[in-house]
């Protein structure tokens, strides 16, 4: 049976990084493959504000092949590989503006099976407690970059709104400053698949 998809608009993309990361918390990554559909609430994001934001790719209006998607409209998919994971971003705001939002784990849901698959031996707890395992849980790969959100086979759905949502200073770019220090990563408080 062919589940229903009900991605969210391109307009709720539409807004800073800041404000676009703790609304992702909660809601339903979706990646469909030929294996079948794998999914998960989303409860772990990092904003990274563009220009003015040394730990941002984008930093200075950087643009490279690589980042080119972040300087475009709201909603595009940027994913790139560090140390041989994958790993997923929404861009933000709006075009030529290059902000994005990391995800950084998600609880997951559909799938699970597939899931355990693509991440042998590990608990299902770390299947999708950081963001380059949940992309190797669902499949997200490199194919994804500069898609949009809103269309199969990557997309995100409304899920439910997180009781209460924890702040601090974003994980790896302790190069990056006194952008290092930031509160700019989001996570549902008390999820068991918070990467740390």
């Amino acid at each position: 049976m062919t589940r229903k998809r009900n991605p969210l608009p391109i307009t709720f993309y539409q807004k800073t990084a800041l404000e676009l990361a703790p609304s992702l918390l909660g809601c339903l990554l979706v990646k469909e493959t030929d294996e079948g559909t794998a999914s998960g609430y989303i409860v772990e994001t990092e904003a990274y504000m563009g220009a003015g934001d040394r730990a941002a790719h984008s930093f200075n209006n950087r643009r490279t092949k690589r980042t080119e998607i972040m300087f475009a409209e709201a909603g595009r998919v940027y994913t790139y590989v560090m140390h041989t994971h994958t790993l997923l971003n929404v861009v933000a705001a709006e075009e030529d503006v290059p902000q994005a939002v990391l995800i950084r784990a998600i609880e997951p849901q559909e799938g699970q099976l597939l899931m355990e698959e693509r991440r042998p031996g590990r608990r299902p707890k770390e299947w999708t407690n950081g963001p380059g395992k949940l992309t190797k849980a669902l499949g997200v790969t490199m194919n994804d970059y500069g898609r949009w959100i809103t269309e199969q086979p990557l997309y995100i759905e409304s899920g439910y709104t997180p009781e209460e949502i924890s702040t601090g200073p974003r994980i790896g770019i302790d190069n990056s400053g006194e952008a290092r220090d930031y509160p700019w990563r989001f996570w549902v408080t008390g999820n068991r698949y918070v990467s740390r």
